[in-house]
Order: C-alpha cells, then structure tokens, then sequence
C-alpha cells in the first residue's frame, strides 16, 4: 500500500494558514457590523420598519465596502505622498550602517566612494560632498557630488602628519593648511574629516554648506567615524593589490624558473652532444690514427725495420697532437689549472687567451667553493667572446672580479660599439650566463649604449 508523503499535510496546514488570516478579518468585520446593528436597533427601541431595514442595509453594506476598501487605497495614497515628498533622506547613522554593508561587498571602490558622496551629500543637506583619496603625499579627488571632476593635491611629509592628527577641521584651519581644498568657496561652512590608518593619511572627506547653516557636533562625529571606515576599506584595498602584485611577481619568478630550467637541461644536452662531436671529430680520429701506424709499423718490424722506425718517429708527433687535443677538450669542460690553482689564476690563463686585448683586474681573492669558481670563471669567458663577437675589432675590455659583501662580484666592461638593450634582446651567450647566475642565487646586469661600450657585471651572494 502507498504511503503519501508526510510533506503534504505540512503544505495544506499552510494553504489553510494563509487563507486563515483574510477569512478571520472578514468574519470580524461582519461581527462588527451586526454589533452596530444590533446596537442601533437597541437604541431606537423598536423593530426598524421595512424602510428602515432597507436604509440600514445599505449603510450596513457600505460600511463593509469602506473597511474592505480602506487598506489598498491607504497604500496607494501613501505611494503618492511618498513620490511628492521626493526621496528619503537617509539619517547620518543609516549612512554609516549603509556604508559598513556595503564595504564587505564587492561594489569597485570608485563606485563605493560615489555612493558615499551622494549618501552623505543627501542625509546632511549639503551643497557639495568630496572624496579624496591617495598616498605618499598625493591626494586626489576620487569622487564627488555634485561631479567637479577630478583634482590633485600634493602635501609635505610635514604636512601630511598635522592633516592626519586634525580631527574634523573647519574653514578656518584649511585656509592655514589645506588653502587649495578651500579656494572658490572661502564663504562656505566646511568640514574636513581625515581619512587615516595606523596614522597613515589615506585621503580627505570634504564637505560644504551655507555659511548660516553650522555643523552640528553629531554631525562632525558621523564624519570622523565615516573617515575611520573609509580607511579601513582603502587600507585593505592597498592589502588586495600588494597581494596581487607579490602574486603576479611570484607567477612571473616561477615561470622564469622553469624556462631557466629547460634552458639549462636544453644547454646541457647541447654540451654533451658538443662533446660528443669533439671526441669523434678530434681525439678519436688522432687515437684511430695511432692505432693504424701501430698496426702498420709492428707489420713492417720484421720485413723492413727502416720503414717501421719511420713510422714509430711519425707516431710521435702523432701522440703529441692527440694530447692537445684532448688537453683542449678538457680545458673546455673544466680547466685544470681552476681546479690546482683558483679562480685568479684560471682567469689569468684565460685573458691570456682571450680572442680580444683584454686586463685583469683582481683584489687578491681567494678560493670558493667549486660551483662558484666555475660559474665565475665560464660567465667570464663568455662575456670576452661577445666581446670579440660584437664590440668590434680594436675593442678593448677590462676584467674586474672582487670581493663586495660577503658576494662575490665580476665586471667585464670594454670600450666596443656598444647596442641599444631596449631594442635588441638578450642573446644566447646572457641567456646562459642569467641561468648560470640564477642557479646558485645570484644575478646578471647589462648596461650598455650604441657608441658608449658594454658592461656586464654579475653578483653571486655568500660565495663561500
């Protein structure tokens, strides 16, 4: 057997309710009719006569169309006076309660500082009412009614901290402080209510009327609290948009952190297969070499000892080239003499070889750890050949490394033809050396102008 859901009696027991209340009052008035009625025919004694009763009726039924008329026409009428009247006014407190609603909602702050202009201009009865907002010693007119566009306002340090203590000054002390607010309407009574935060001045709420209407000490209470709630809302508006910049810069740091990072596993695959290249192209082919005069002078030891000697005096030389060439490959992937010796005279050696005139400059710098001499040392080396590549041919450049701060810190600066970094893009060769930088926390600066030469300087912190 079906069960009817328990929810429809709840929804008929409120069907019931709400024809209960109408059926009540009806009941009531014709309760209240009868009662005239009985009351009249009491007081006249007698049993009405038929005339009578028909006049009674009509007054009994005209009386029941009056009472059932009076609500709606009531509210009818009140709508009407209500348009005459003109808009409500909101009272000064309403305007703070209204203004607290509407801070935690998400209206823009422009439209938030209109509306408040308006509200306040609307319950004190106001010719003019101004918003100024701003920071740092720059206050500008945010909003105002009735519009007199926007307007700047600059303020001493000095100054911004007499505003920030005055309470809700009048004319009086803005013609001593704030004379710029005040021109054009010096007969006006005005009030100025500091809008402030932990004792920051964050703006102005200026407000104008007619000299014979003074503000009352209520009114100047609205005004300072409406200020204290209006600089809570800009304070946390300036928390809103810190946040959202630390995020965007965060974004940013990450992205650039991970193109870093595809650059160094890219640089890094791109120099194995470097190496890989070198190793066939140039010592393999010298120890393949060897192997075939080897072969070939061991085939003629016996049948021609001359000849085998030969070859064994061209194996020699052959040895010797295979040598340097491997010195050389080695010296490209990390220098022996860093290693033995430190950073000076690792970049001693390399000035030494650089493809361009170059100097060194050192200030009796020590040893670091690994990773920092090797950055220090292959950043270096490739700032002397974009030196060679780009400056020019008589170019000159100078290589300075030093100790600044527990940093430590390289410049590689010539005399060259210089560019215009604005226009042209970081190559490969910065590229590389950001990352390089990048990777152990330190940074990479290029300052350089078309005819003016180029400076590359670059920081590594704590390098020891």
């Amino acid at each position: 057997m079906a069960v009817a859901p328990r929810h429809r009696p709840i929804k008929a027991r409120r069907r019931f309710g709400l024809l209960l209340g109408p059926a009540i009052q009806l009941a009531g008035l014709a309760a209240l009719v009868i009662g005239v009625y009985l009351i009249v025919v009491i007081g006249i004694g007698r049993v009405p006569t038929s005339d009578q009763r028909t006049l009674l009726g009509f007054s009994m039924a005209a009386a029941a169309a009056a009472a059932l008329l009076y609500q709606p026409l009531r509210d009818r009428l009140s709508g009407l006076a209500a348009r005459l009247a003109g808009p409500k006014s909101d009272s000064p407190s309403e305007v703070i309660r209204t203004l607290g609603s509407r801070l935690t909602s998400s209206l823009p702050l422009d439209e938030l500082l209109l509306q408040l202009a308006e509200s306040l201009r609307s319950s004190l009865a106001l010719e003019a009412a101004e918003v100024w907002t701003g920071s740092g010693g720059l206050l500008e007119r945010s909003a105002s009614d009735p519009d007199v566009g926007r307007a700047s306002l600059i303020l001493t340090s000095a100054e911004e901290a007499v505003v920030a203590r005055a309470g809700v000054p009048g004319s009086a002390w803005l013609t001593m402080w704030l004379p710029r607010v005040l021109a054009g309407r010096e007969e006006a009574a005005l009030r100025a209510a500091p809008i402030t935060h932990a004792g920051e001045l964050l703006g102005l709420i200026v407000v104008e009327r007619q000299p014979d209407v003074p503000f009352s000490d209520e009114e100047e209470q609205v005004l300072a609290a409406l200020a204290r709630q209006v600089g809570l809302a800009l304070h946390n508006v300036r928390l809103g948009s810190a946040l959202e910049a630390s995020l965007d810069e965060l974004q940013m740091q990450a992205d650039e952190l991970r193109a870093s990072r595809a650059r160094v596993v890219a640089a890094a695959d791109a120099e194995r297969r470097r190496i890989e290249r070198d190793l066939h192209d140039g010592a393999q082919q010298h120890l393949v070499a060897l192997a075939v005069n080897l072969r070939l002078a061991r085939e003629l030891a016996e049948s021609d000892p001359i000849g085998a000697r030969a070859v064994l005096e061209d194996l020699a030389g052959d040895v010797h080239e295979a040598l340097e060439e491997i010195r050389d490959l080695a010296h490209g992937i990390y220098p022996q003499l860093l290693e033995d010796r430190g950073l000076s005279e690792g970049l001693r050696a390399a000035v030494a070889r650089a493809p361009v005139r170059a100097r060194l400059e050192t200030d009796a710098i020590g040893r670091y750890r690994r990773d920092v001499e090797a950055t220090v040392y292959f950043c270096c080396l490739e700032a002397l050949q974009n030196v060679s590549k780009h400056a020019g041919r008589n170019a000159r450049a100078t290589l300075r490394v030093w100790e600044e701060q527990g940093g430590l810190r390289f410049e590689v600066a010539d005399d060259g033809a210089g560019y215009d970094p604005q226009v042209d893009p970081r190559g490969s060769g910065l590229t590389n050396m950001s990352d390089r930088l990048g990777a152990l926390g330190g940074r990479l600066s290029v300052f350089s102008a078309p005819g003016d030469g180029t400076q590359v300087v670059g920081v590594i912190p704590a390098a020891r």
